[in-house]
């Protein structure tokens, strides 16, 4: 029988809904549970591919080539699975559909309306494949109170009614606002909260109260009471300096617990749970708190005002550091910054990474980084776009071909990066794309096989030459045409796609660590198994800072 957890937010945005979604499933996953994990987006978008990191944070792809919200990173990364684009929904996408749908008259003539075409649509989401696992972990986007959320709560409401209280558990997250002055938690943002939801016919369950200290008895007693919620489903969410501290300290309130208990599971074997889960969760948190060493690593990039723009990126590199013993430091770097000025603060990083990303912007302050990574021995890394620089900045200051570029920034000079023309023809289109043209889901998205070639750097690394990693872009190696080029820059394809075509992964042999790949690698790290290019990475800064 499925069973379905809810997880919604109160009183202010960006308290970590996905972190608690995902801490939920990673309990559950440690207990033997099968879990899926949703995503209910209320932006009127269809996917956030279009969306600019600013406004929303990174884009997450999955296997399937799903561009999805940032939340994806945290569900695969705490719990293991691998989410799909039939995890993920949009307001923009029920609407494409439903308006498809009364387009073709399957509404027989019907007045379209929210209620219940509308709330139809999410329920069907939400309970498709759910007979698949043992718990469905839904996160609601948004704030309770948010216009734009009100069907995806309604289409909760029905699915009370629908299936009932014994199959779902609604978990609120909320934030207790600490007033230094008086010296006290304030309980009233999370009433409202609550009052607002039990408006909508809607009871929470469990409140998770974000805190910046301890929530002793005296406010767990007034919640309770206020918010109708039993006081030991008053649960205390600490602020944490790592994610990754969170699932045992949610274990340790009970969370999981009171779950299992609402939906009447078997507790008898808690002892041997406790010993599982401090075995993974308890271990990482002891490797934490003992990392001593440090690494400096510089990310340059545009986005660098705004960290959930390389969320996952952050996160590759701590697991690198956890395999290496070592904590990593992140220099955020802007790549628009004046070159003397990068370059001071590239005196004492170890290592340098220069991520993926759109268009010219900034892209000669990355370059001028990239030529001083190579010049001086520092190890570097580039990822998507990084990687395409990297090849750009060796045939200008290597080849000297100085006018070498991307299509991407110009329609003048060597083309050594060009749009994905054999790409556009797979696709069903012989003619580039024009700016005036639909930009979303135009580009490469998704897991593809590449194929490493022996004796290099890239198989030491991963130990084998075929590999699959994640892709988005839209732009490519002009590998055929510019081959002697290459050579001369020094630049070696050592991972092309299965059919030899496209260029997946570059690498220099005359330098201690330099190494680029077309691909998105850190969407596939994980704590437990942190990916081999980042361990490695990571590995040769820390070499480089012991020098």
């Amino acid at each position: 029988m499925a069973r379905f957890i809810f997880v919604t937010g109160g009183v202010m945005s960006s308290l970590g809904k996905g972190i608690a979604a995902s801490c939920i499933g990673a309990l559950l996953r440690s207990r033997g549970c099968s879990i899926k994990m949703k995503k209910l987006d209320p932006y009127i978008n269809v996917d956030p591919g279009t969306m600019s990191p600013y406004k929303h944070g990174e884009v997450f792809v999955m296997d399937d080539g799903c561009e999805a919200d940032l939340d994806f990173g945290h569900y695969e990364r705490f719990t293991d699975i691998v989410c799909t684009a039939a995890d993920s929904i949009t307001t923009g996408r029920i609407y494409e559909k439903v308006i498809r749908q009364e387009r073709k008259g399957a509404y027989l003539g019907s007045d379209i309306q929210v209620i219940p075409h509308i709330t139809n649509e999410i329920k069907e989401f939400i309970l498709h494949d759910s007979d698949t696992a043992d718990f469905t972990i839904c996160e609601i986007g948004g704030t309770v109170g948010d216009i734009e959320s009100f069907p995806y709560l309604e289409s909760l409401r029905q699915l009370l009614l629908d299936l009932g209280k014994e199959r779902i558990i609604c978990v609120h997250l909320t934030y207790l606002p600490f007033i230094k002055m008086a010296g006290e938690l304030k309980t009233k943002p999370t009433q409202h909260s609550v009052k607002q939801l039990q408006s909508i016919g809607i009871q929470p369950d469990i409140l998770l109260c974000r805190s910046e200290i301890p929530i002793n008895n005296e406010i767990k007693e007034k919640l309770a009471m206020f918010c109708s919620v039993k006081k030991e489903n008053v649960i205390t969410a600490l602020d944490s300096d790592n994610i990754y501290l969170i699932p045992n300290q949610y274990h340790k309130e009970g969370l999981d617990h009171r779950i299992c208990q609402h939906f009447k599971m078997n507790l008898d074997d808690e002892a041997g749970f406790n010993e599982v889960l401090q075995g993974q969760w308890g271990l990482l948190e002891h490797l934490i708190s003992s990392l001593t060493e440090a690494v400096t690593i510089a990310v340059i990039g545009k986005y660098t005002k705004m960290k959930d723009a390389y969320i996952s990126l952050t996160q590759a590199m701590m697991h690198g550091g956890f395999a290496n013993n070592v904590r990593v430091n992140i220099r955020w770097i802007n790549a628009e910054d004046s070159f003397p000025e990068i370059e001071r603060q590239l005196m004492d990083v170890t290592g340098i990474i220069v991520p993926g990303g759109f268009s010219a912007r900034g892209t000669e302050g990355k370059i001028h980084t990239i030529k001083h990574a190579r010049e001086n021995g520092i190890p570097f890394f580039g990822i998507c776009l990084g990687m395409q620089l990297a090849v750009i900045e060796a045939c200008r200051n290597v080849a000297g071909v100085s006018n070498a570029t991307s299509r991407e920034f110009s329609d003048d000079g060597e083309m050594v990066i060009d749009f994905m023309e054999r790409w556009a023809e797979e696709q069903g289109s012989t003619i580039v794309r024009k700016k005036s043209e639909n930009k979303g889901g135009t580009m490469r998205l998704g897991s593809y096989e590449c194929i490493i070639t022996e004796d290099s750097l890239a198989h030491r690394i991963y130990g084998s030459t075929q590999i699959k990693e994640r892709h988005r872009h839209r732009y490519e190696v002009s590998l055929e045409r510019y081959e002697e080029l290459f050579k001369a820059a020094g630049i070696v394809f050592s991972g092309l796609s299965k059919d030899g075509k496209l260029a997946e992964i570059m690498e220099r042999r005359d330098h201690v660590f330099f190494i680029g790949t077309q691909a998105h690698p850190e969407f596939k790290s994980k704590p437990f198994s942190p990916h081999p290019l980042f361990s490695a990475f990571i590995r040769a800064a820390s070499v480089k800072g012991m020098n």
